[in-house]
């Protein structure tokens, strides 16, 4: 088979060079993988040939169907920049943390593979994680977290489910309010979807208003406005869903990253950003506190979409955001 992957390389045949990934993961020949990466890797530097889809495709089937001895190998910075997710949550889809923490190389993508595994429910509180420390979450989830929703990958294609959304009912909008100066939730907000916008062709726009989630919807400049409530666990669920996406067309970020934008998002909004992280308890009794919606304009929309409100009810005072990312 090493023959059949070097003369596939110099003829430059990626069709081949993919079905000749599917052999070597039958055969478990994860050394043959390994060795097609890195010769897909140098084609272009030899001969300028464009071999990167092959390379991109071994490493992701090496993340996530090889043992973790050698999957912990490609969850180094740089790797992965065209699979369909993070190699630190492809690994994490299959492998447990035992499994791949005697192997990582020390660095980010360490961390957020730990990160990707507590979403999966392992508690790595006591766990020695080589590298810098990333996203300054704990490393379990709390009681009050969700189920968050989980990227399923497999050797071809991957999903990405999407919570369930309550149902909505058509609301009658307040007149808007002017536009608050708080920054800090509005920027968070705006920040879930980020990727959306940067890397996509999203487009984005929240607000804060003194008042309730309508005003704040209507501030945004909805004419009139369907409403769901959810509560404090399935809005963090929502909200690490769109922060782990990258829109239409930008890069995935992974359920580490959308936990995080969730978090930083939800703490924003109850003046809990400093310090940070917050108290973990505390966090969890604001956000049961605060109210919840989803909400859309009552129209058909295609694409990516997070119409989300929140209002504090102690404060008067609420955010709105308007996301949408149609390709």
């Amino acid at each position: 088979m090493r023959s059949d992957v070097a003369a596939a390389i110099e003829q430059g045949d990626l069709d081949e060079l993919i079905r000749l990934v599917d052999r070597l993961c039958a055969a478990e020949d994860w050394d043959g993988l390994a060795e097609l990466r890195e010769r897909c890797h140098r084609a272009h530097e030899r001969s300028g040939r464009q071999l990167w889809p092959a390379a991109a495709h071994a490493e992701y089937r090496l993340a996530l169907e090889a043992p973790g001895s050698w999957a912990a190998r490609v969850l180094v910075e740089g790797a992965g920049r065209f699979t369909p997710g993070p190699l630190s949550e492809v690994a994490a889809s299959t492998h447990e943390w035992g499994d791949l923490a005697p192997h990582l190389p020390p660095g980010p993508p360490a961390g957020l593979t730990a990160h990707e595994r507590v979403l999966r429910g392992e508690d790595l509180t006591a766990a020695a994680v080589p590298g810098p420390a990333v996203l300054d979450l704990p490393l379990r989830l709390e009681p009050w977290e969700p189920a968050y929703s989980l990227a399923e990958y497999r050797a071809h294609e991957a999903d990405f489910p999407a919570p369930a959304l309550p149902r909505l009912e058509p609301v009658t909008l307040p007149p808007g309010r002017g536009r608050g100066s708080d920054r800090d939730g509005v920027d968070a907000l705006l920040g879930v979807v980020e990727a959306w916008v940067a890397d996509s062709a999203g487009r984005a726009d929240a607000t804060v208003v003194d008042g309730g989630a309508l005003e704040a919807i209507a501030t945004l400049g909805a004419g009139r406005a369907r409403l769901g409530t959810l509560d404090g666990a399935d809005a963090l669920a929502v909200l690490a869903w769109a922060g782990s996406a990258g829109g239409v067309h930008g890069r995935r970020r992974g359920a580490a990253a959308g936990r995080f934008a969730a978090w930083w998002a939800a703490a924003a909004v109850s003046g809990r950003l400093d310090p940070w992280p917050p108290d973990p308890a505390a966090l969890g009794e604001t956000v049961s506190r605060l109210r919840w919606f989803v909400w859309d304009a009552g129209e058909p929309v295609t694409g990516w979409v997070l119409r989300v409100a929140v209002e504090d009810p102690d404060a008067d005072r609420a955010w709105a955001l308007d996301a949408r990312d149609p390709g």
